[in-house]
């Protein structure tokens, strides 16, 4: 099977990113680079890590005006990386403004758009942080909304918890690609994660592409967890 495994790569130097790519070749769907690599990289260290020839997430959670995110969208989509992500909780037009501006650069330097995945709620919330924070209802409850909403925008796909996963699917059919960050191998420690699940466990409910960071990054072998995971999904 292809490997449905994205490697989170939390870490804000070029070189240790560049070389854990490298390791991972053959291994894994891609790497995924976030906001701390980007604000001390910027598009440089997002082009060094491309240039390697594996896939790039570039999760930057764009979250504003949609002026601002459509703006911000063609800048992302010019160093085209295979998928990025706003925030559902942007509302209906911040989305489609996103995916309006992905698309259209695209177009523009004729290559495949970026896919635009919408974060529903994130993993490290679980019920008494939604409340917290003023959401009313629970997790899953929100979610749905929100994937419900993100799907009439035009969103390419939805990061979800592994826990809402199947009910997600069920919501929004089979055509839309469904992320799903919070997953640990029963091997790893759950961190900061307070809503997780096993890789095996969340392909099962439906994930099409597993975001895996610590697990593997942390192991005194990163390349030898992401094998091992890649031989347990097998």
């Amino acid at each position: 099977m292809t490997s449905p495994v994205y490697v989170a790569l939390d870490t804000t130097d070029v070189a240790q990113a560049a070389a854990l790519a490298t390791s991972f070749k053959g291994l894994v769907a891609g790497v995924k680079l976030g906001l701390e690599f980007f604000t001390a990289c910027g598009p440089k260290g997002i082009e060094a890590v491309s240039d390697l020839g594996l896939p790039v997430f570039l999760d930057l959670k764009l979250h504003d005006i949609p002026n601002t995110v459509a703006g911000a969208m063609k800048g992302i989509a010019n160093l085209a990386p295979r998928l990025t992500t706003i925030h559902a909780s942007g509302g209906f037009a911040m989305m489609k403004a996103a995916v309006d501006a992905a698309r259209d650069e695209a177009a523009k330097a004729n290559r495949p758009a970026t896919k635009v995945l919408a974060v529903t709620v994130l993993t490290s919330l679980d019920q008494g942080g939604m409340e917290s924070i003023g959401f009313g209802g629970s997790v899953l409850e929100q979610v749905k909304r929100l994937a419900v909403l993100a799907q009439a925008a035009g969103v390419d796909g939805l990061v979800c918890s592994p826990h809402e996963v199947e009910t997600v699917r069920n919501v929004v059919g089979s055509n839309m690609t469904l992320v799903v960050p919070g997953i640990r191998p029963a091997w790893a420690e759950a961190g900061d994660q307070k809503r997780f699940m096993t890789p095996k466990e969340a392909l099962q409910r439906g994930a099409d592409i597993l975001v895996i960071g610590r697990p593997i990054t942390g192991a005194a072998v990163p390349a030898d967890a992401a094998k091992r995971i890649a031989d347990e999904l097998a």
